[in-house]
């Protein structure tokens, strides 16, 4: 039977980033930036139109039917139990991870990373003049790991105050496991480090794999953890701009949210918070499908890359809508020639790996959550461009 995803939606001419410059890329498929080409859930479209035909979009603040929409949400999902008084507000996960950064952390001080990484991680740290340190993920057998040892040593040697994880990981497609989540958290509580957990992409994890929040894997430095949390990636919603970053600790809780005032801004908007709350009460069967959907796919591009001359290796993902692709097969001689070939022979507008660190060399990061169709026009193309190199 057909999917509600295979709908092919024309996102061109609606000032959608992804598709913003589609022209200039000719006929090449936008499968870069980190948004869904499918449709919200129904009851997220109702409950906005309700909104617009109100008519009165005045000043807003969540009540505490919006608090036990996101707060069961992560409870069914996660198993875990947060309190509402445990949640700041604010415009996105970015947005909190440079409130993070500033609020808890002085000018000069070390900020710690794992790339390759979403890029604005770097970003938040080098723009207010903090030192980036960088824990490189190690890719052992089509897999990444974390190093441990240079971990710590990265602490221990740049005294570092904050640690940005991505959770799960965002490019290389790793659920971290509740023993992973463990081990760095006694790292970061030996060393007295704050955690700012990015977890936006929590609700993309595959068979035979759970994600567990950083906060519940190691509870022994909740006053030192930021768990930050949207629906924006899970159903669709980026461009509403809501956030719902959990501090448990009180003191953490006020250091973060004095931040946050500094910045002027006070209320989510009235479209946000009536999406977030409808799909976090009503799209639990919508996204259920979707992340079927969606694992579908990614056994779909690994059958017809093992069928391919090897050249592109996939780094098969544990979550994310997002795929790792080893392209040093290829044998071109730099990031830019993998770029072209992609551009320019296969037809497709991909991240390209540097983006997101040094380690990124050599790769490239493909967004598959799109409809079926569009995804087989994506491979052929690829096939085809492999067969002739």
């Amino acid at each position: 039977m057909p999917s509600i995803f295979d709908e092919i939606v024309d996102r061109r001419n609606t000032d959608s980033v992804k598709y913003m410059f589609w022209k200039e890329q000719g006929d090449a498929i936008p499968m870069w930036v980190a948004d869904m080409d499918f449709k919200a859930p129904k009851e997220v479209s109702q409950a906005l139109l309700q909104v617009a035909q109100h008519g009165v979009f005045g000043y807003t603040d969540p009540d505490k039917s919006y608090e036990r929409a996101v707060c069961g949400w992560m409870l069914r999902n996660f198993g875990w139990t947060a309190e509402p008084d445990w949640n700041v507000k604010v415009p996105g996960v970015v947005f909190a991870l440079a409130a993070a950064v500033r609020g808890l952390t002085d000018r000069g001080d070390a900020v710690l990373i794992q790339q390759p990484v979403y890029y604005p991680f770097m970003d938040v740290v080098c723009v207010n003049d903090r030192k980036l340190v960088i824990n490189e993920l190690r890719l052992r057998n089509g897999r990444y790991e974390i190093d441990f040892a240079d971990f710590e040593e990265k602490i221990k040697t740049n005294q570092v105050k904050l640690f940005l994880l991505c959770s799960p990981h965002n490019p290389v497609g790793r659920v971290w496991t509740k023993e992973e989540l463990i081990r760095m958290g006694e790292i970061c509580l030996k060393y007295n480090v704050t955690v700012a957990s990015d977890e936006i992409h929590a609700d993309f994890v595959y068979s035979r794999f759970q994600h567990t929040v950083f906060a519940d894997a190691f509870p022994a430095l909740q006053d030192k953890t930021i768990i930050c949390t949207a629906p924006s990636k899970t159903f669709n919603l980026a461009g509403l701009q809501t956030a719902n970053i959990f501090i448990q600790d009180s003191k953490l809780r006020d250091v973060f949210s004095r931040e946050i005032q500094r910045t002027g801004y006070a209320q989510l908007n009235a479209m946000g918070l009536a999406a977030t709350k409808a799909a976090y009460t009503y799209g639990q069967a919508w996204r259920d499908e979707m992340v079927a959907y969606l694992e579908d796919s990614v056994t779909y591009v690994e059958n017809t890359l093992a069928q391919t001359n090897g050249a592109i290796q996939l780094i098969k993902p544990e979550g994310t809508y997002l795929l790792w692709m080893d392209c040093r097969g290829l044998d071109l001689d730099d990031d830019d020639d993998i770029n072209d070939f992609f551009a320019n022979e296969a037809k497709l507008w991909l991240h390209a790996g540097p983006t997101f660190g040094e380690s990124g060399s050599g790769f490239m990061r493909m967004n598959i959550a799109c409809p079926r169709q569009t995804l087989q026009q994506a491979m052929d193309n690829m096939t085809a461009a492999l067969a002739g190199i």
